[in-house]
């Protein structure tokens, strides 16, 4: 079937009827007798798990009768099914709490996009070029085993390699259990804004290597270090309720939110006050806030491992008064003062950090100072701050440096897209392109699964047993599984029931203790014990952030930005996300970067100008967003556009800052610092339409709909 296999909720009656296109009959279809039981016209409400971040939001999915276009034996016709026509928060859940973001909301149309793939598909052109022809899944699988046969049969099962995106459930621990009995390494992970350098810092200041769970709906002072908790970090939705009752939720009792940050974010935008900083010196502020209290006796000075893990803790933070804080961050002694005043005036008041900060070259130390801040406000554990979900499942992974794939011979994609997302000194394409057999379970074509051999798409996660345990958003473990909302659309297969065939089927068979993709679900994975703590390698003190690129030659910061539209990217594909305007300038399908004001006026830039954005790593060309909310040596882009290949919404749309990125990365974690690039910025003509905003021409083509 071509893309009129895409569901088609129409007014077909009788046993036959003719679907047309464009007014020309195409198919005779038939009506199949349906095999499930529907109630016309009455909602079916289903449970289900948001598949869009690894916040793990439970959802409730309406599911109605529809005609839905399939074959059965050859004939295209049409059968009565029940579909999912909306999604929503699941109130029961924990984490949502009957919440949903918009990539949430967005996501039926994963199910139903028209560039979705249908069947298993294979190459038959050069690696790029997207020449695939469908083949069965008889044929798909014993491709697949017959790849990791050869591996057994040369011995050579470690160069076996299995990227993925990380994930919060039981998927990755059964990849964890086919690649440990086939011989083959741990999963590799890979997310272009992953939070390793914070679980670094909290398993070494309170021995939970995870991300922590911020108690927003007890506190009355809150200070973030730039993580955008109300738009894209950790568990929004959950935060978001959080927040909603720290605001309003306590009669007579108004909590306040500072946002620390040198772009302001969709949570700067609603802070009460917004504080900037210089890059890279966020951890120095709190300290700063530290030092003020100590050196007043206004908390008791014992922070335990958490003030063991910084310089200079016991001797009460000589380096970090006020005075020197100022000439490191900017912020003014005197606001300095009295932030750290009111810190503990407010009881009980939290800290926390997130985003740009801890992609630094030194953004360990940054997060290790957050801690240290936190435990002197004694707030860990306790109401109105801090909490560290009970451990939930845990797989051995391992997360995606630089050149790891080089030594991969068969290479399986589960989600990660790293030609997209990773920086282009990583050479990821030419590593790709050097594996001699790589297999993909996307269900769509993107930049990554564009250069597979083989590709067997997954069932949507409404067509799918989903799992969830989610690591933050909640103070108590939380886990959930639910069955499928609906039937299959398409001859697509869940990853976990193909995992599990192909297992079954190698000439030395793997054994799993799962036969099903259900049964993967709904089991019940053992305590995961948490790891034993690391240590940093000397008490941490502030080092000056490196950045590539000289000042002189580059004079502004670089910062890319997920964006609430699209995350990562990954999400960009979705039309009702491409015509969301951005929350902070109302752009929409389209690329920017964002100046300051007065940097535009010196430069002489307006509003749509299109400008060159140069690093050491190469150049790349959008129109000026005059952005008042950000630094002035700052320039700021949104992540998410630029793909090369990822459906007829995404592909070719805008440019991708990511490709610009130094490979810089943290001192201690080796995580990418993707805030750590420097850049110059040129301009190269006047407006020319790239520029797309809500508040101003709101069609995607300006003649689109004219009569001539």
């Amino acid at each position: 079937m071509d893309r009129r296999d895409f569901i088609k909720l129409t007014a077909i009656t009788g046993t036959s009827a003719t679907l047309a296109s464009c007014g020309n009959p195409e198919h005779q279809l038939i009506r199949f007798v349906p095999d499930e039981d529907l109630v016309p016209g009455v909602a079916e409400w289903k449970p289900s798990v948001c598949p869009v971040c690894a916040a793990g939001c439970g959802l409730n999915v309406r599911v109605m009768e529809a005609d839905v276009e399939t074959t059965r034996a050859g004939q295209v016709g049409v059968v009565k099914m029940g579909v999912a026509k909306k999604l929503e928060g699941l109130a029961t859940d924990p984490i949502s709490k009957g919440g949903l973001c918009a990539r949430g909301q967005a996501s039926i149309q994963i199910t139903y996009h028209p560039d979705r793939l249908t069947h298993p598909m294979k190459r038959t052109g050069a690696r790029g070029a997207g020449a695939f022809t469908q083949i069965s899944w008889d044929e798909a699988i014993v491709q697949l085993t017959g790849q990791l046969d050869g591996l057994a049969a040369a011995k050579d099962q470690k160069s076996l390699a299995f990227l993925t995106r990380p994930h919060r459930g039981r998927r990755t621990a059964l990849a964890a259990e086919l690649l440990t009995g086939f011989g083959a390494p741990a999963p590799i992970t890979y997310e272009f804004f992953a939070d390793d350098v914070l679980r670094r810092a909290n398993g070494i200041s309170f021995g939970h290597q995870q991300l922590p769970t911020i108690d927003l709906a007890r506190s009355r002072f809150a200070i973030s270090f730039g993580a955008d908790f109300l738009g894209t970090w950790n568990s929004p939705v959950a935060q978001n309720t959080a927040y909603g009752a720290m605001r309003q939720g306590r009669p007579g009792m108004r909590g306040a939110l500072v946002q620390v940050e040198s772009r302001m974010s969709l949570t700067g935008g609603n802070a009460d006050e917004f504080v900037p900083v210089k890059p890279g010196t966020e951890g120095v502020l709190a300290l700063g806030l530290a030092q003020v209290m100590l050196a007043n006796k206004l908390r008791p000075a014992d922070a335990g491992r958490a003030g063991a893990a910084i310089d200079g803790w016991s001797a009460g933070l000589p380096d970090y008064t006020p005075a020197k804080v100022e000439q490191v961050t900017g912020v003014a002694a005197k606001k300095i003062e009295r932030l750290a005043r009111t810190l503990v005036e407010q009881q009980p008041a939290v800290a926390f950090i997130g985003g740009a900060p801890l992609a630094h070259t030194n953004g360990l130390f940054h997060a290790l100072a957050v801690n240290a801040l936190n435990a002197l406000l004694g707030n860990v554990g306790q109401p109105g701050g801090i909490y560290f979900t009970p451990a939930g499942l845990k797989s051995e992974v391992s997360s995606l440096k630089s050149q790891e794939l080089a030594s991969a011979k068969v290479l399986l994609l589960d989600g990660a897209n790293p030609v997209f997302d990773a920086p282009k000194a990583w050479k990821v394409r030419e590593a790709l392109a050097a594996i001699p057999f790589i297999a993909s379970f996307s269900s769509f074509i993107d930049d990554t699964s564009n250069l597979a051999d083989l590709i067997l798409p997954d069932h949507s996660f409404l067509e799918s047993w989903v799992d969830s345990a989610p690591e933050s958003g909640s103070i108590e473990a939380v886990t959930m599984a639910a069955g499928p909302a609906m039937k299959p659309l398409y001859q697509t297969r869940a990853t976990a029931d193909v995992l599990i065939e192909v297992a079954s089927k190698l000439k030395s068979p793997v054994a799993l203790p799962w036969k099903t993709a259900e049964e993967v679900a709904k089991s019940t994975a053992p305590s995961a014990a948490q790891p034993p703590a690391p240590s940093p390698k000397s008490p941490s003190r502030f080092v000056p952030p490196v950045f590539d690129g000289d000042a002189s030659q580059y004079p502004f910061h670089f910062l890319p930005y997920a964006t609430l539209q699209f995350g990562d990217g990954s999400s960009a594909h979705l039309p009702w996300l491409q015509e969301m305007p951005d929350p902070l300038t109302s752009a929409m399908w389209s690329s920017w970067v964002e100046v300051n004001p007065q940097t535009a006026q010196r430069l002489q830039l307006a509003q749509g100008d299109l400008v060159d954005i140069t690093s050491s790593q190469g150049t790349l060309r959008a129109p000026v967003m005059i952005f008042p909310g950000l630094a002035p040596d700052v320039l700021a882009m949104p992540v998410g556009q630029g793909h090369e290949t990822f459906t007829r919404y995404a592909s070719n749309r805008g440019v991708n800052p990511i490709a610009i990125l130094a490979p810089a990365t943290e001192s201690e974690t080796g995580a990418l610092a993707w805030a750590a690039t420097r850049v110059k910025i040129a301009r190269v003509g006047e407006s020319d339409g790239r520029l797309i905003m809500f508040a101003g021409e709101m069609r995607e083509h300006p003649h689109e709909g004219e009569t001539r």
